[in-house]
Order: structure tokens, then C-alpha cells, then sequence
């Protein structure tokens, strides 16, 4: 199996006259409304909302099934000082979102304590040992953080130490969930909240509203403080961001907001956070997607990922710092594990004459970290494109983590391996799962023979989505202002790519073997451009067409246009 190097440039056409209406019904350039079209926006009110983000259109959190019921337990469980579990997952998702729930019932006064399970010792969501764990602590109520949609043994054990369970998630659910108090999760079938995307915290942040208005109707903030929703949203985008769902409709608000407060750095956790980071200047997506959410997430996979929650929550400064420096450290040894299980699974691949058939990658070590297989999962998919699932094997017993590619859902097609499996969970472009040692040759099989049926040859070739063909003077730093309203980027929300057709190639320099740093001319203009992985991509040829992002480098108070290269090929 080759590792990938041609990649499918596909140019957007919007209609030409729908661009043209949304420019002049919005008063904006026509680039402007085609970059809205592109992206689905093709009215006045949707190009307001996405342009002008704002807290006023987040959707009635009460049309999320089962939030009546839920809020109504709290309040009987705050009022009447019964004591609260949170029981969260370990990632970044998970993490924020067991904060914003603890230090929101904290500040009202809640008798409340949180449990996140250690990934290696107690696996992924609600275990009965873990319930057991909240009962013997005198909880009255547990409340799931970006967990416990497919709990249903470990619901009907918390129903029979009559303890009440309040499921929120954000994960697939199957044909029936829980049978729990209440199950608040938008991927249920006949929930009618709008916003199908949400992060598991996004899941809690609607939960805060909704019992936050409850509370307010009672009359009870008149005799406490009302607690400030504002000031969370810097972990609901910490936890969207870092769970790569799609930045689009309340995502979108949360993120804008929320980024403001990851920038002021009001909270200490994340003001320390943000110094071992080496994150001075404003918080953006791509800050918290490669420095601060690999860090939270670090503890998680290695070790124990209460001291992320801990970093969140604590109001000393010192502590911070102490917990920051040891998150910083454990990321470091991450990064180092994850480099060392990618040489071994690429190893794997290329010795093994059976992949180079396959449209699907499955691979099993017993000395592979299961806290460290999804990120490698990642990687691989960029390297080959093929849907990947990486288990850790320990003791005849796998855990494994799956990451898929356009077009192919991974739930679904681990449903359609269940009688291989002995558990599962996730959604459409990541998942996990549990399996027998003794069924991995008969599940990868099965795994490949429905990738192989749903999977083009086509479809095995990346695809660049190029927004619009830019002349060279348009590339200029008043193009790159006119793009930033379309933040924040990310996951649905792409940062625009563009193609610029015949540039010259002045020079063209490999840097730490891997990058490539050129300088290219088009109409008198010469532009510096930095292409990341793309150093066995240089085209032989004196004049190239390239694939390109652009956005505005910021040194000793100059500010000039870079180009981030995507793709390059000679000129055709």
C-alpha cells in the first residue's frame, strides 16, 4: 500500500447569479457572497447569522428531548442538598464539559463531586465499578459528561441502587438509548433541536441554560448570585474545538465567543495553560487544536485525567502552574510515544504485500498505548486515506480507535461488525471500540470486505476543495481581512482555499526534510509561501499552479502576506 501523493482538485462553482444577489442584498464583494454560496449560505438572514455571530441565536435549549425532566432533578437535588456525581470521559470534550457543569453547581451551592475513569484501568464511560464508586460517596444523582449513550447495563444498575441518571452526550446512539431518567442527546431519534453537531459540551452547555432559566423562574437567584454563563464559554470552545465537530450554526457562536474568553485568559487554569503553550498573543482555532487541547488531553491518555479537570477548576494560581508543567510534560511523552507507534503501524503496512489490496487499515500491537492509537489513527489516514482502526491488545483483550475519511461513516460500519465486536461507540468520523484477540483476523476481514463495497477508487484519492481562482493582485492583505469574518476555522468551516495558476518558481528550499519554503512570481508580484509535508511534492517545472491558503504574518510590528501551500503541480 503506497502512501498518498496525488490528491483531486475539485473548484467550487457557485451560480453565478445567486453570488451576485447575496453581494448586493448584503452590500458585500462578490468573493465575499462566493465564499458564503460555497458553504451553503445563500440568503440574506444565513449570511447575517454567519457573519455576525451571535448569543441571541442560540436555539431554545428545551427542544433537546428530556431536558424538562433533567433540569427538573437538579433542581429538587440542588434545593434539596442531595448529593450530585458528574461522571465524564477523559478527553478534552470530556474534560470541559465536566468542568462547566462542577463549577457551575458549585457556585449554586450543589453538593456535587466529579469521577472521570482512568483510561487503561477502568475503559471509556460508565462502569458499574465506577457507579458503585458515586453510591458509596452518597450519590443521589449521576449526570454523564460526553458519555453513556450506549450505558444500558450500567443504567439499569444505577436504577437499582436507586440512584437517577441524567445521560448527556453527543455520541451515535442505536435504535433505543438508556433506560435512564433523562437522555439528552441531539442524534436521538425525534429530538428536535436544530443543531444535529454539537461537541458533548456543547450537550452540557445547553443543560446549564435550560436549569440556569428553571432556577430563575423559582425565584431562586434572589437570595444567591446568578452565575455568569458568559464566562464558561472558554471551555465549550476548548471542548468543541478540540472534538473536530463542525464549526457551523451554535457551534459557531460558542467558538466566537468562547475564543474571546480563551484570549482574555480570565481563567487561571488556562492562563497557565496557555504560558506552557507558548501562546502570548490572541487565541485562535488552530491554538487550540495543536497546543492547548493536546496538552489537556495528555494526562488522559497516559495517566489520570482528573488533573486536566483539576487545572480548570482550580482557583490557585500556584496549583495552576504546578498542573500545567506536568500536563506539558505528559504531552511531550505523548508525542514521543505517538511517533514511535506510527513508525511501527507504518512498518506494518509497507511489510505486508495483503495491505496493498485493502481499502481499509486494521492493525494490532500488544505493545501499543491505548491512550496514543487514535491520534496515530489520524496520522495514518493522512498517509494512506483509508478508514484506520488501531487496537491495543492486553491480555487476549483489544481496545482500538478508528478515524475514517470522506464518505465513509465508521459507526455504521462497525455496526455492521458487532458480531466481531464485544463493544462500540462513536460517530461518523471517529470511534472506538472492544474486541476478542481471537476475532481480529475475521473482523478486519469483515471491516474491509464493507469498505471495499462502499469505497470508489476514487474515493481512495484525497480531494482538494478549492473555493475560487484568485488573480494574483487579489492576493493582497486587504483579501486576508475581508476572509476573517468568515471565522472561526475549522472542522465544517475550512479556512478558504484558493488556486493561483502559472507562478513562477524563483526558488524553492527544503526545510527539516519534510517542508518546503519557495518564492514564486505572477504580474510583477512575488509571493512567499511555506508548504508543510509537501518537500517530495516539488514539481519539475519552471511554472506551477498551487493550492493555498493566506493569512497575515505579524514579525517586529511588519505585517506581510503568507501563502500556506496545500497542493502544487506543474502548470497545466
Amino acid at each position: 500500500m503506497l502512501q498518498v501523493k496525488e490528491r483531486r482538485w475539485t473548484l467550487a462553482e457557485p451560480e453565478e447569479a445567486l453570488v451576485a444577489e447575496l453581494a448586493e442584498s448584503c452590500s458585500i464583494s462578490p468573493l465575499l457572497a462566493g465564499l458564503l454560496v460555497n458553504r451553503g449560505i445563500c440568503d440574506a438572514e444565513g449570511a447575517r447569522r454567519f457573519l455576525d455571530p451571535n448569543l441571541s441565536d442560540l436555539h431554545d435549549p428545551f427542544l433537546l428531548l428530556d431536558m424538562e425532566t433533567a433540569v427538573q432533578r437538579l433542581v429538587s437535588a440542588v434545593t434539596k442538598r442531595e448529593t450530585i456525581c458528574i461522571y465524564g470521559d477523559y478527553d478534552a470534550d470530556g474534560l470541559t464539559s465536566v468542568a462547566i457543569l462542577a463549577g457551575f453547581l458549585l457556585k449554586l451551592g450543589a453538593d456535587c463531586f466529579y469521577h472521570i475513569p482512568h483510561r487503561i484501568e477502568e475503559g471509556y464511560g460508565l462502569s458499574v465499578d465506577g457507579i458503585r464508586s458515586a453510591a458509596d460517596r452518597g450519590a443521589r444523582v449521576i449526570v454523564t459528561a460526553d458519555c453513556g449513550i450506549t450505558s444500558f447495563g450500567e443504567a439499569d444498575f444505577c436504577a437499582g441502587l436507586g440512584i437517577d441518571l441524567i445521560i448527556t452526550d453527543h455520541h451515535t446512539p442505536s435504535s433505543s438509548v438508556p433506560n435512564a431518567l433523562a437522555v439528552i442527546n441531539p442524534l436521538r431519534m425525534g429530538d428536535g433541536f436544530p443543531c444535529k453537531v454539537l461537541a458533548g459540551v456543547g450537550v452540557v452547555f445547553n443543560l446549564l441554560v435550560a436549569l440556569r432559566m428553571r432556577l430563575r423562574e423559582d425565584g431562586f437567584f434572589l437570595a444567591a448570585p446568578e452565575p455568569n454563563l458568559r464566562e464558561c464559554l472558554d471551555l465549550v470552545a476548548l471542548g468543541t474545538i478540540a472534538d473536530i465537530v463542525p464549526l457551523v450554526d451554535e457551534n459557531r457562536i460558542l467558538v466566537s465567543y468562547g475564543l474571546r474568553e480563551l484570549s482574555a485568559g480570565s481563567r487561571i487554569g488556562i492562563r497557565e495553560l496557555k504560558k506552557v503553550s507558548g501562546i502570548n498573543d490572541a487565541v485562535d482555532c488552530g491554538a487550540v487544536g495543536f497546543r492547548l487541547a493536546p496538552r489537556l488531553n495528555a494526562a488522559g491518555r497516559l495517566d489520570d485525567a482528573s488533573l486536566g479537570a483539576e487545572l480548570l477548576l482550580t482557583r490557585d494560581e500556584r496549583k495552576a502552574a504546578s498542573l500545567a508543567g506536568v500536563l506539558d510534560a505528559s504531552n511531550g511523552e505523548r508525542q514521543a510515544l505517538e511517533q514511535e507507534i506510527l513508525r511501527d503501524a507504518v512498518r506494518m503496512v509497507e511489510n505486508d504485500p495483503v495491505m496493498a489490496d485493502r481499502s481499509s487499515i486494521v492493525l494490532a500491537s500488544d505493545s501499543w498505548h491505548a491512550g496514543v492509537i487514535g491520534i496515530v489513527a489520524s496520522r495514518m489516514v493522512e498517509l494512506y486515506h483509508r478508514p484506520t482502526i488501531l487496537i491495543s491488545l492486553r491480555e487476549g483483550n483489544g481496545k482500538g480507535s478508528g478515524r475514517s475519511i470522506p464518505g465513509f461513516h465508521l459507526h455504521e460500519a462497525l455496526k455492521a461488525c458487532a458480531g466481531q465486536l464485544t463493544g462500540f461507540g462513536g460517530h461518523r468520523h471517529a470511534a472506538g471500540l472492544t474486541i476478542d484477540e481471537s476475532l481480529l483476523d475475521e473482523f478486519a476481514d469483515r471491516f474491509d470486505a464493507i469498505a471495499a463495497g462502499l469505497i470508489s477508487p476514487e474515493d481512495l484519492v484525497p480531494e482538494i476543495r478549492i473555493d475560487a481562482e484568485l488573480a494574483p493582485g487579489d492576493a493582497t492583505l486587504d483579501t486576508v481581512e475581508l476572509l476573517e469574518s468568515l471565522g472561526p476555522f475549522g472542522m465544517g468551516n475550512p479556512r478558504p482555499l484558493f488556486v493561483m495558476r502559472g507562478l513562477k518558481m524563483l526558488q524553492a528550499s527544503i526545510v527539516k526534510e519534510r517542508h518546503v519554503r519557495m518564492r514564486l512570481s505572477s504580474g510583477g508580484t512575488v509571493f512567499e509561501a511555506m508548504g508543510f509535508g509537501l518537500a517530495d511534492r516539488i514539481p519539475q517545472a519552471d511554472r506551477i499552479d498551487i493550492a493555498f491558503t493566506m493569512d497575515c504574518n505579524q514579525w517586529n510590528g511588519k505585517r506581510s502576506l503568507r501563502l500556506t501551500l496545500k497542493d502544487l503541480r506543474p502548470a497545466g
